[in-house]
């Protein structure tokens, strides 16, 4: 990483007046949220974090919709905390922090009744290097250096353990950072009991664990050595205040564990959005010509920009959609991706292609309603500090990093900003830019159809219902966090409170794959039913709007109603709750035939009785698989 990353150079500088706008969200108003994101996206000092950040810690106590998180460390955590206010909310999280004193992990966390324990965090960060583990050093002794990293770990999973079973919280476990010192210079990692040899082998083996956990993993010894070890830890700091590394670190550190809580939270980017001109070649097409821009090996800039291309189709294969939005004449844009013998991305990599003389804003809206997914799920990456400008200014949902003068560096800073934080990759976020993709067919089948039942019918549909279960886990807390129009409850859940559903023996989990004649759509609705009595609460019930006018609703309640009746259920009990984004689901229940309880303009209650419900048609087959098999059964 370059040194100069450490300052977060793709954030913004902050407003001139900067303190009295942090002053003036002190004040009630219904703007101070927004206003308070947009300081936390401007490139900050540490005096700034501090300040931002304890007056965001004021705000999130009044608001209802806050994850906490605990810090634990080794260390002195007191700086930290602020910052990771501040950074949280430039990902999209309102986050109130809880500290304790440094050096009191094992007391808070196995201790049911410590302050960290009763605070009931949301996520718990597990902030230890490798003076908080019990390292000896026994240089050449094989067996004894084994003996002390499982010793290490022992220690570890107790404190994940204790905190989970005391407060039901999801532990982020990190990775200890190498130390720069070596007693046996480029021989130190190879010989059995040395300190880096521990901490390269107590690291390898946490990533595993956690990896086959709930737990989330941050990297910290990642993220050290892309700095720098000796930028990264700073001796006179931790002797005079047990800082754990050098303050210069902090915003950066924080950075990673804000974009990472967001992960966690489903406010992860999904789709990139590419300028063309000067972004993913030299030079301007419509005036340069195809033969004029500048591309391809054999030149320093040609391969910066080859880079970038490279960059954006390995985003794409983890699951990332691409889009354009260029001005330009879009027979001259996509020319280069049809005829440049250079070029590596090519039309078919791109879900969306605007390329016309309207202003960048207009574009990234039709981009996002195209692709059917919220502004804020985009990030531009154009060379022009005008066009991101007034980007920000229309749209400050959408993340346009600053960048560097010299193109070389803009894979890099995009990478390094960690707008695609990923806390799991499954097969279906491997395809998931294929599935956008394949929207366009559906989209010119409808187009070719008579009416919207035989397009239906056309889709040739299957409702694959299944329980939660570990291999769909990520994903459905994916949705569970992220999902907000199609979202009767929006209540939100951690992957080990999901875990907990998934084991629980009454009520009901479902997850609902739509699979179709172009491909499979994945988990694309999530229900849980929690029994109260002889009757279901439907405590979540949501549903990804790509699949939205396609009557999986009243196939999910199909499925739903079979359940219940197989485990003598008396009635449904369904509950809108009322954001500022799921307005659309106000009349779920009422349109799928329940009767009210319960109605007022913020919530409502519906109930449905079992016994005389009459599944409707649906132009879709439905099918049971149990969990962790392939076997099925065909109901509709």
């Amino acid at each position: 990483m370059d040194p100069q990353l450490i300052d977060l150079p793709w954030l913004a500088e902050p407003p001139h007046d900067f303190r009295q706008r942090v002053r003036s969200l002190s004040a009630s108003n219904l703007d101070r949220h927004k206003l308070a994101r947009s300081l936390a996206g401007c490139r900050l000092s540490g005096n700034q974090l501090h300040t931002l950040g304890t007056t965001i810690a004021k705000i999130a106590t009044d608001e209802a919709d806050v994850t906490r998180l605990g810090v634990l460390s080794n260390g002195t955590a007191d700086l930290l905390l602020p910052a990771v206010t501040v950074s949280a909310l430039r990902h999209g999280v309102l986050l109130q922090t809880i500290g304790t004193a440094f050096d009191q992990v094992a007391p808070e966390a196995l201790n049911p009744n410590s302050a960290m324990n009763q605070a009931r965090c949301h996520f718990v960060l597990l902030a230890v290097d490798h003076r908080g583990l019990p390292f000896t050093p026994t240089p050449g002794d094989a067996d004894r250096a084994r003996a002390t990293v499982d010793s290490a770990l022992r220690y570890i999973d107790s404190i994940r353990h204790g905190l989970r079973s005391a407060s039901g919280c999801t532990v982020v476990a990190q990775t200890a950072p190498q130390v720069a010192n070596s007693l046996f210079g480029s021989l130190e990692r190879n010989v059995p009991g040395t300190l880096q040899w521990l901490i390269d082998h107590y690291n390898y083996e946490l990533r595993v664990r956690v990896g086959n956990s709930s737990d989330l993993l941050l990297d910290t010894a990642a993220l050290a050595e892309s700095v720098g070890l000796r930028q990264w830890h700073d001796p006179v700091q931790w002797t005079l205040g047990k800082f754990p590394f050098s303050h210069a670190m902090v915003p950066l550190y924080a950075d990673w564990v804000g974009r990472l809580v967001a992960a966690a939270r489903g406010k992860s980017r999904k789709c990139l959005v590419l300028d063309l001109d000067n972004t993913l070649w030299g030079g301007v097409i419509g005036d340069d010509g195809l033969a004029g821009i500048v591309l391809g090996n054999g030149s320093p800039a040609g391969e910066a920009y080859l880079n970038i291309q490279q960059t954006a189709i390995a985003l794409r294969e983890r699951g990332i959609v691409l889009a354009v939005s260029s001005k330009n004449d879009d027979h001259v844009a996509r020319s280069a991706f049809r005829s440049h013998p250079e070029m590596l991305l090519k039309e078919e990599h791109i879900a969306v292609f605007q390329a016309n003389w309207q202003d960048k804003a207009s574009n990234l809206k039709a981009i996002a309603e195209t692709l059917n997914i919220g502004i804020d799920a985009l990030v531009l990456l154009d060379d022009n500090p005008a066009e991101r400008a007034q980007v920000r200014e229309a749209l400050p949902e959408v993340a346009a990093p600053e960048l560097p003068n010299d193109a070389a560096f803009y894979a890099e800073t995009l990478l390094a900003a960690g707008y695609f934080e990923a806390i799991g990759f499954t097969a279906e976020d491997q395809s998931r830019a294929d599935q956008y993709q394949a929207n366009t067919a559906r989209a010119e089948l409808l187009g070719a159809a008579s009416d919207l039942e035989s397009y239906l019918r056309a889709l040739e549909m299957q409702a694959i219902c299944s329980p939660f279960d570990r291999v769909g886990r990520s994903r459905i807390t994916q949705l569970i966090n992220k999902t907000n129009q199609f979202n009767l409850t929006t209540h939100r859940y951690t992957e080990s409170e999901v875990e907990a559903f998934e084991t629980s023996a009454s009520g009901l989990t479902l997850q609902v794959r739509l699979i179709d004649r172009f491909g499979d759509n994945g988990i694309v609705a999530v229900v849980i039913c929690v029994e109260q009595n002889f009757d279901w609460l439907i405590d979540t019930w949501l549903m990804s709007c790509r699949v939205l006018n396609r009557t999986l609703e009243q196939a999910t309640l199909n499925y739903i109603v079979s359940s219940a009746k197989r485990a003598g259920v008396r009635a449904l009990i369904g509950e809108y709750l009322k954001t500022e984004r799921n307005s659309m689901v106000k009349d779920h229940y009422a349109r799928l035939g329940f009767s009210p309880i319960a109605v007022d303009d913020d919530r409502s209650q519906w109930r449905l009785d079992i016994a005389s419900y009459l599944a409707a048609p649906v132009p879709m087959a439905i099918v049971e698989t149990a969990p962790g098999t392939e076997n099925k059964r065909a109901l509709a």
